[in-house]
């Protein structure tokens, strides 16, 4: 097999990254583009053994990295960065081949934030100095200490930032890193690898296997010498990880699924509402934390229905590499079909078809931004993520009714809710989930926490709650006056 993929005038490996140099495996797995389901290469399949070659790699070079210290990590991590900056235009070209992320959104959103990253939490680290606790018997240093290996496992729809986002901390802490990147999307992955050994990178600081989850993924969860696991995706492979994470006591950070409300209060900005609503579309509706349940007051569901429907009718569906595109490919053949399931099982159950409602006339693997309505509150098509361009509307006669749909889910990841600002905070503070947007959407920081409740995961990401993860926290407790052992109790 080619070792390479090429894009244009350059080469994309496709073999793993494992100890400071690039190795090869004996199985591979086909990879296609979403845009034309074109056949992009062969990339390597990680086994067992390879997982294990990771591992024992990354707990080799633990030591000396941890001993860097947080001053000593930040120059390697700021070349990271760096590095990732020069192959920007390669970046760009290759997830909106292989993930089929619109350029431009690589280009002004993803690969500016995925060196933001690294930088960001390289400068936090150096905060992480011992919280000092005075109490009447003792003074209490209270330390972050790096964990050990950490495993990384990201999805397909967002594989440059994910794995940033969480290999930054992670290295920043002081742990060695095994990415494993998505198999429909694993590309961007490889180039990080390149990244990182230009940096300068120890071997064995960050590595990279490449694979399928119930071979590759399955070892590298289970191995005992993992430290840390920190996994972006579906609930029901969160479950099977965690299971075998268990064997081991293995802390994971679980990011998973959503079914986030999109409220609509009676005083909100239509036109705003409207205009918000249609980027539930972006990544063509594959994003975990868009809002994809509108919950509408029924006294303006009819004109703002038809506000949204004026915006929705200018998307424009297509070739992500073109800047005019605004609603990309489905990943993958089997996404679009199960996309499709969904919404004819919702038709067929007598769900009404507001917009769009089916493959589009591109062919492929585009599907029409659609919102569909007449829905029951237990649906299927309410109920379960869809993870596609699909919204379902229903309607609400108070703010009791509101938020009892807005909970009625087992996901509880985002939100968005609309209208007058104390009466939508007031809305919000109800709603059970991670975070909500009032009258905004897709504002983050990373010194903020990111997560879910419920089926949507367990744990934070960002600043200090990073840090908490990818740590082992530790207390030196040091006496005020003479320790004298006494079994008494007095």
């Amino acid at each position: 097999m080619s070792k390479t993929i090429r894009f244009g005038d350059a080469e994309v490996s496709t073999q793993h990254y494992i100890d400071g140099a690039r190795v090869a495996s004996d199985e591979t797995f086909e990879l296609f583009s979403p845009v034309d389901q074109r056949r992009l290469g062969a990339v390597c399949l990680g086994g067992p053994d390879t997982a294990a070659a990771a591992v024992v790699a990354a707990a080799r070079a633990f030591p000396a990295w941890s001993r860097l210290g947080a001053e000593g990590r930040l120059p390697f991590l700021k070349r990271f960065a760096e590095e990732i900056g020069k192959r920007a235009d390669l970046l760009c070209e290759v997830e909106s081949n292989d993930a089929g992320v619109l350029l431009s959104r690589m280009r002004h959103g993803i690969v500016p934030r995925a060196m933001l990253n690294l930088t960001f939490f390289a400068e936090a680290a150096l905060t992480l100095q011992d919280k000092v606790i005075e109490t009447a018997q003792a003074t209490h240093h209270v330390r972050h200490d790096p964990a050990g290996v950490c495993v990384i496992i990201t999805p397909w729809n967002a594989p440059l930032m994910l794995s940033t986002w969480k290999a930054g901390p992670a290295l920043a802490s002081g742990n060695t890193v095994v990415l494993k990147p998505p198999e429909w999307a694993p590309l961007s992955c490889s180039l990080l690898a390149d990244a990182a050994d230009a940096a300068g990178l120890p071997p064995g600081v960050f590595n990279v296997v490449q694979g399928v989850g119930a071979i590759t993924g399955a070892a590298l969860v289970a191995d005992p010498r993992v430290a840390r696991i920190s996994f972006t995706g579906s609930a029901p492979t969160a479950r099977i990880i965690a299971q075998a994470a268990a064997a081991n006591l293995t802390p994971c950070s679980l990011e998973l699924g959503g079914k986030s409300p999109f409220i609509v209060l009676e005083d909100a900005d239509l036109d705003a509402a409207a205009a918000t609503g249609a980027l539930m579309y972006r990544n063509a509706g594959q994003v975990c934390l868009a809002g994809t349940r509108f919950l509408v007051h029924q006294k303006v569901r009819d004109v703002f229905v038809e506000k949204m429907r004026r915006v929705v009718e200018r998307l424009v569906v297509g070739d992500p590499r073109d800047e005019a595109t605004e609603v990309g490919p489905i990943i993958h053949p089997r996404q679009i079909e199960r996309i499709t399931g969904f919404v004819e099982r919702a038709k067929a159950a007598g769900a009404t078809v507001l917009w769009g409602g089916e493959p589009d006339a591109l062919g492929g693997l585009y599907y029409q931004p659609t919102m569909l309505t007449d829905v029951a509150a237990d649906a299927e098509i309410v109920q379960q993520e869809v993870f596609g361009p699909v919204l379902v509307l229903q309607t609400f006669v108070d703010d009791a009714e509101a938020i009892a749909l807005a909970n009625d889910v087992d996901y509880g990841l985002g939100g968005v809710c609309y209208g007058e600002a104390d009466h939508a905070q007031a809305i919000a503070l109800q709603v059970k989930t991670g975070f909500i947007w009032i009258n905004s959407f897709g504002i983050r920081d990373l010194a903020a926490p990111f997560g879910g409740c419920k089926t949507s995961g367990v744990g934070r990401e960002g600043g200090a709650w990073s840090f908490e993860f990818f740590s082992d926290i530790k207390d030196v407790i040091v006496p005020k006056q003479a320790f004298k052992p006494s079994f008494s109790h007095r």
